[in-house]
């Protein structure tokens, strides 16, 4: 079969993990057929370039979420720009409304037909798709989204009578910023890409994250009767949400844009034929968005176990012939981001160093791309120079101080197996996390860990390892402490946990889940190509079946 594969910020561009697992999931379904409609969300997103796609991919197609619009469509009279420029009011005032929290009156009726529409949420759809119907129609909404007439509806719409309080006061830059952002979200509406020889043509669409990922699979189920999946392995909610809060917006501003991203989410969820979360942590968010959960079915992301093979084999022999280190290791493995709280790890391994003089703590991170990483990073180094004043933290050597950073990958540092396996103990420190893939793969390589509580970590660990509180050095110290003091125990651990990471969390069993969904999606719901009855009106089978094109041996 053919699937269109829906990316935001990924697939092709990605070099991490997200990247990655695209790159996976295609090579492990090589008997299908996959086009990739991938939307670049920032300038950061294009820098690294494009990843060369694995070969069931038979195209890529892009487009940027980002910098100025298209040019405006021109063309047609007078009366036709007047009527096109009603029918945006109309819709985008549906959209408007709905963001705002206004419910439709009994008596609004839309140009030449409408039922009253009481519900946000039908409110909602009524103007995106609507907004849809007319950019196919007039090829695109360039400049009628940033347009006066987009700005008076916002107005109306945060004006109106049962709108939410917080919105009376929003002045004409707060109107501008939202209008120019949902500008931004809304570009997938305006694409080409809803022909018979685009989406139209795939028998399936899958979305890999949420959020405008969704809104092609969306249009594409409304313009052809193309099915949907929407994966999720983060809360693309949730992280649209800090975002705006990260960047300052006034409350206001947030408020619509919030909205915006809700309503999004639970019309795809409503019409996806099937919502994939990683983790139940995530499931818990996307059935509290209106996910229905007779539709709901947890796949875990599968990581390739090979390049920890190593590793794990020698945890294996290291359980039959224990042996204590003279100088006890703890690793920490990731990116230097806030959410990894960095600071919190230091504090507790200064408590640890109270308790454990010989200990050693070793940072692995990943090379450092931005400039907000970098501060985070240098801020860390600081923290423990003033911590270890006597014997600072070297940025390179290792063995020589209590504290090293040392980046993963980097000539002479250890590649991402070796990282894990320096490490007596190997702690998550984060104060926020998904789908936590750093603790998967110290899983792999059969270390024992302690953890903070966050996202999906209590679910991943399953009992293999120890958990406490997030932001709470003290804990973290204690339970650090606790396996370093008891070996035998923390070497059953390690092993429990790379059984449980085999059992659950490889790249052949996510393939194979998604195999299945591919093959039930489409058996359920075929895109309706031919006419679904005979010329005697009796209903048509379906005549091609997903598992025909399954080649057999």
């Amino acid at each position: 079969m053919r699937i269109a594969l829906l990316t935001e910020g990924g697939y092709p561009y990605a070099r991490g993990e997200g990247g990655a697992w695209c790159d996976r999931l295609v090579r492990g379904l090589a008997h299908h057929e996959f086009d990739v409609y991938a939307l670049s969300r920032s300038p950061r997103t294009e820098a690294g370039g494009r990843v060369d796609p694995a070969p069931p991919v038979r195209r890529v197609r892009a487009e940027r979420l980002w910098g100025e619009p298209p040019a405006p469509v021109r063309g047609g009279g007078r009366t036709a720009r007047r009527a096109r420029r009603a029918a945006f009011r109309w819709h985008f005032g549906d959209l408007a409304a709905a963001l705002a929290g206004v419910a439709d009156t009994p008596d609004r009726r839309g140009p030449a037909r409408g039922e009253p529409r009481a519900e946000r949420a039908e409110r909602f759809a009524a103007g995106l798709y609507g907004l849809a119907e007319l950019a196919a129609e007039h090829g695109g909404l360039p400049g009628l989204l940033r347009s006066e007439d987009a700005l008076t509806a916002l107005e109306a719409a945060c004006r109106a009578p049962g709108a939410r309080p917080l919105l009376g006061d929003i002045g004409v830059t707060g109107l501008l910023a939202v209008a120019a952002l949902l500008e931004h979200q809304l570009r997938p509406l305006s694409l080409p890409w809803y022909g018979p020889d685009e989406l139209g043509a795939a028998d399936l669409c899958h979305a890999v994250s949420g959020g405008p990922a969704t809104l092609p699979g969306l249009l594409a189920k409304r313009f052809c009767g193309t099915p949907l999946i929407v994966t999720e392995y983060t809360v693309r909610v949730r992280e649209a949400l800090l975002a705006h809060r990260a960047a300052g917006l006034p409350p206001a501003v947030r408020v619509l844009l919030g909205d915006y991203h809700r309503l999004l989410a639970a019309e795809s969820y409503r019409q996806a034929a099937l919502v994939t979360p990683g983790s139940t942590h995530v499931r818990r968010w996307q059935e509290r968005c209106g996910a229905p959960a007779d539709r709901v079915r947890t796949v875990h992301p599968g990581i390739d176990p090979g390049r920890f093979a190593r590793v794990g084999a020698q945890s294996e022999e290291e359980a039959r012939q224990p042996a204590a280190r003279a100088e006890p290791t703890l690793a920490w493995v990731g990116r230097a981001d806030p959410a990894k709280d960095l600071v919190a790890l230091l504090h507790a391994f200064h408590a640890i160093r109270a308790r454990q003089p010989r200990a050693r703590l070793r940072v692995f991170h990943a090379p450092v791309t931005d400039e907000r990483s970098a501060g985070y990073l240098g801020h860390c180094r600081g923290l423990a120079a003033q911590l270890f004043p006597d014997e600072a933290a070297h940025p390179h050597a290792a063995g020589e101080n209590p504290v090293t950073f040392e980046e993963i990958g980097s000539p002479g540092a250890p590649q991402p197996a070796d990282a894990y396996a320096a490490g007596d103990v190997v702690l998550l420190s984060s104060s926020a996390e998904g789908f936590p893939l750093n603790l998967v793969e110290a899983m792999f390589c059969g270390r024992p860990t302690v953890s903070t509580d966050v996202g999906a970590v209590r679910e991943v660990i399953g009992g293999t390892g120890l958990i406490v509180p997030p932001r709470n050095p003290r804990a973290l110290a204690d339970a650090a402490l606790e396996l370093l003091g008891g070996p035998e125990r923390a070497t059953r651990l390690g092993a429990a946990a790379r059984e449980r990471a085999l059992a659950l969390f490889t790249v052949t069993t996510c393939v194979h889940a998604f195999r299945d969904a591919y093959l039930s999606v489409v058996a359920r719901h075929p895109v309706p190509r031919e006419p679904l009855h005979d010329a005697t009106g009796a209903p048509r089978p379906f005549v091609a079946p997903a598992e025909a094109l399954i080649p057999c041996r």
